[in-house]
């Protein structure tokens, strides 16, 4: 009898969760972007308006950049689990753990992977128009004999570890300035505020079209394609330095009805098929990838090994 009312109870429980996504969304959806502006957000924004327009209610979003993406992270983890409140974060979301002693939210635990929206193939190494290199052997050269500073949008994120792990393998040394975001990080390149940036391309794209920074390099295995002109970190000397460039991917609070979750990872599947999506993606240098919560989930904790690893070639120590 007990079994008998378990699985009834089962069932019904199975039906609410199943009305509830077929009824989902019935109300406005909050998308905190865990950075200011920049690449996140930029993306964010694109498939935010294509959601609101396949799925009927608004999807408004909202930049918490704060202590590169922890402040966003920290709201969404602490929001109730109806998927009316979701993340987009970039892969500083892995690299946190390696630099911060403690979190206020368990980053494997308190998180439910949904979708990685873009990836960046690789990031491009830039510096101000003004500075008097060329190619990236004579900036090595010139770095080696004078002070240079880098500008990330933040401490710990894949901007400032792939510099230092840069910096370690080329026997220089530069001086992290760390900005809010990666629109005022590439800007401060751009203004000449620091000389060089190790930046994804999205909010690098606009300061490299007007000329007022110079790609030495990219660091993905092959050109980028918006990018043609601009070598890889191998053929432009430094064989042994690749780095993928991140991604930006988007979360729901744990505990998020799994119903909820695949019906969110479907429609930007479906929104990342729109051509008028591809172009916008296309244009801002970035890759789309919409993959399913499991192909996110297990990607996460690749990712984590991954950074934890480089964390450690890049001498960064928890503070």
């Amino acid at each position: 009898m007990k079994q008998w009312i378990a699985a009834l109870a089962a069932v019904a429980i199975a039906g609410a969760a199943w009305a509830q996504a077929q009824n989902y969304p019935n109300r406005p959806v909050r998308v905190v972007v865990a950075a200011q502006t920049g690449g996140p957000d930029t993306v964010a924004r694109v498939v935010a308006a294509q959601l609101q327009q396949q799925l009927g209610q608004p999807f408004v979003v909202e930049n918490q950049g704060g202590a590169n993406g922890i402040v966003g992270a920290t709201t969404v983890a602490k929001s109730t689990p109806d998927g009316y409140t979701l993340l987009v974060y970039s892969s500083g979301f892995v690299i946190n753990p390696y630099v911060h002693k403690s979190l206020p939210y368990d980053t494997e635990k308190d998180f439910t992977p949904i979708t990685n929206l873009v990836t960046n193939g690789g990031l491009l190494f830039a510096v101000n128009a003004n500075l008097p290199v060329k190619n990236l052997k004579e900036f090595i050269e010139y770095a080696k004999k004078n002070q240079l500073a880098y500008s990330t949008p933040g401490i710990g994120n894949t901007w400032h570890l792939a510099t230092e792990v840069f910096d370690n393998l080329t026997g220089i040394k530069m001086t992290h300035i760390p900005y809010k975001g990666g629109g005022p990080a590439t800007a401060a390149a751009a203004a000449g505020e620091v000389q060089v940036v190790l930046a994804s391309p999205p909010p690098l794209m606009p300061h490299y079209k007007s000329g007022r920074v110079r790609a030495l390099a990219f660091s993905g295995e092959k050109r980028h394609p918006s990018f043609p002109e601009v070598p890889t970190m191998a053929e432009a000397g430094v064989p042994a330095y690749h780095h993928d460039g991140g991604w930006f991917g988007m979360f729901a609070p744990a505990g998020t009805p799994q119903d909820i979750v695949e019906k969110v990872a479907a429609e930007v599947r479906k929104a990342m098929q729109d051509p008028g999506v591809l172009d916008r993606v296309d244009k801002i240098g970035a890759f789309p990838a919409a993959s399913t919560p499991a192909e996110f989930r297990k990607f996460i904790q690749s990712e984590l090994k991954n950074y934890g690893e480089q964390a450690k070639l890049a001498h960064i120590v928890p503070e």
